[in-house]
């Protein structure tokens, strides 16, 4: 064909007519019009074309044929075509044996399953498929899912996944760290760094981007070097930070040689006026607040009653036993660790639930002489008021949980709390205790009503001198609202939308100052949360079934465990053909 008359033919931009396949018994495969009855292929979608063939080829044999059979006829040969083609794509491509393995890979990181999970999944693939699928059986034995593949293809996607980061941390207007420390089952210190980023387009992301291990030292200086390989690395400027959060660790907030007091040194060098919001994870400040309660005397007697039974395994048998026997609504008590912080309330919920047949077990054994204390009326007293303003820092404790919460509204639950403790307060004072649920079921004296609004007090007190940062942050907050609080349009506008799109939809001549501050506003981290979450997936991976796993390995699988991004499958398997041609 001459180069005018295809020029020709592709401005006619001729498509398959669907009335050929009733009429002419043709079908459209990969823009070219195929035969249903003897496979043959007309190059160019003209009438004509499709007319002669039949009419040369096939009239004899179907022209008595009806309009109607014709119709018919021509779509029972469609299916037959359809499933001829199925069964020819029923052999995969080595490209998508690939990329099962690859998507396999991903899912064992995602989920912190063994590296080695994978020759396991591939015996239950083959096994299904010599049940359902015979014929296909030998497609998932050429799936390769052997411990060092996985290991290979969790690399790979880790890397992906970096990369696409990098490029979005370019688009960042501002940043901020979380940052917190712990070990794993080898007493490795291990540094874990998040960073949540804002673009101009007010979209937050949040990321993990680095597990620095520790081999030595942790002082301030160590953790400095460790966050400066983590943004040179990154490619992230200094000059974007606006917020460092840590879990107010001494070797992070010491005054001289801290962290934090070496990383606002090295950012003035470049930069005297930037000032950078240093705050400490709102969740452990609210933990640590419980301690102006006193309520010492309560909790270790109910962890010394609790380690009685639990600790010892014929007295918990004992105890087990007896709850079935009395039909209680419980089967056993908890255990109380202060790493976790929900943990306290509810054994000390658990316990008042089960005073009566923890009464009845230790009477049983003799050692309730051990325990006088759950014959006192006055420390039972305080047991009920622990076991009810306990369960109210827990609900407060549950709202600061979860990841990509904002700071501000954080905090906005935090002064919630703090006007409840004054409300409970006066009506403890009154003896009101509509909100103490447990104290409610006992006789209060008047001496124990006054202690215990004090103690409320005390704990307001508390909360206000801990978060007296973030007082400051929200007054300066509210002081650039005010001038857009007047617009009625945008104060409506503000209501039905979420916070980042409102601002990102304001006009920048009108507000640059409001949009900016508000961006530095946005992307501040409230707490460590993450990072917690994220040790406790490192223990899952890192156990002592699993302690051989290297400290890269590690970090990769953290990395695509905590990473809500997608890797680019289709890339990877493209890469991989081009470094293995021979496969």
């Amino acid at each position: 064909m001459s180069e005018s008359k295809k020029r020709k033919v592709e401005a006619e931009h001729r498509t398959f007519n669907k009335e050929w396949t009733s009429k002419y018994f043709f079908t459209n495969v990969d823009e070219k019009a195929v035969c249903l009855i003897c496979r043959e292929s007309v190059a160019m979608l003209k009438n004509y074309n499709l007319k002669r063939h039949f009419e040369t080829k096939h009239s004899s044999k179907y022209e008595k044929f009806s309009d109607e059979q014709k119709r018919k006829k021509a779509n029972e040969m469609v299916v037959q075509l359809q499933q001829k083609n199925i069964f020819r794509k029923q052999f995969a491509s080595k490209d998508d044996i690939t990329k099962v393995s690859y998507v396999i890979a991903h899912k064992i990181a995602k989920n912190s399953k063994p590296l080695s999970e994978g020759e396991f999944i591939k015996e239950c693939m083959i096994d299904s498929a010599s049940i359902l699928c015979p014929d296909k059986k030998n497609q998932f034995e050429n799936v390769c899912l052997s411990r060092r593949t996985i290991v290979r293809r969790v690399e790979n996607i880790a890397e992906n996944m970096y990369l696409q980061f990098k490029e979005k941390v370019r688009t960042f207007e501002y940043y901020s760290l979380a940052l917190d420390e712990s070990c794993h089952v080898r007493d490795t210190a291990q540094l874990l760094i998040f960073i949540r980023g804002i673009t101009k387009y007010f979209e937050v992301t949040e990321e993990m981007v680095s597990m620095q291990s520790l081999k030595g030292t942790t002082t301030g200086e160590d953790l400095l070097e460790a966050v400066n390989n983590c943004l040179l690395k990154l490619v992230v400027e200094w000059n974007k930070l606006v917020n460092v959060t840590t879990d107010g660790g001494p070797n992070m907030t010491g005054k001289n040689v801290g962290l934090l007091k070496r990383i606002q040194d090295q950012v003035r060098e470049t930069n005297a006026e930037q000032n950078i919001v240093f705050s400490h994870c709102i969740i452990h400040q609210e933990v640590l607040c419980k301690s102006v309660l006193n309520l010492s005397h309560v909790v270790d007697t109910v962890v010394k009653v609790v380690n009685y039974i639990r600790a010892r395994g014929l007295n918990h048998r004992q105890f087990i036993t007896l709850l079935e026997d009395l039909e209680s609504d419980h089967t056993d008590v908890l255990y109380h660790t202060n790493v976790r912080w929900l943990s306290l309330g509810k054994i000390l919920k658990r316990v008042w639930e089960l005073k009566e047949e923890i009464g009845l077990f230790l009477d049983m054994k003799q050692n309730a002489i051990d325990f006088p204390q759950l014959n006192d009326e006055k420390w039972l007293s305080d047991f009920a008021f622990a076991v009810d303003i306990m369960g109210h820092m827990n609900d407060l404790n549950s709202k600061l949980h979860g990841k990509g919460a904002f700071a501000h509204d954080l905090y906005s639950s935090v002064k919630a709390f703090m006007k409840k403790l004054l409300l409970l307060s006066r009506q403890i004072t009154n003896k009101q205790f509509a909100h103490f649920a447990t104290l409610q079921q006992i006789e209060v004296c008047d001496q124990n009503v006054q202690k215990y609004s004090l103690q409320l007090l005390d704990l307001h007190a508390e909360f206000s001198r801990r978060f007296h940062d973030f007082k400051l942050i929200e007054n300066d907050l509210q002081l650039e609202l005010i001038e857009m609080q007047c617009d009625p349009l945008l104060s409506e506008q503000m209501k039905t939308v979420t916070l980042p799109k409102f601002y990102a939809s304001l006009n920048d001549c009108a507000f640059p100052k409001l949009k900016a501050h508000a961006q530095r506003m946005l992307v501040l981290f409230g707490s460590t949360y993450i990072c917690e979450q994220t040790f406790s997936i490192m223990k899952l991976n890192k156990s002592k079934l699993r302690s051989a796993m290297t400290d890269d390995h590690l970090e990769q699988v953290l990395f695509i465990a905590t990473t809500e991004a997608t890797p680019d499958f289709n890339g990877l398997v493209s890469n991989h053909q081009r470094c293995h041609p021979s496969h």
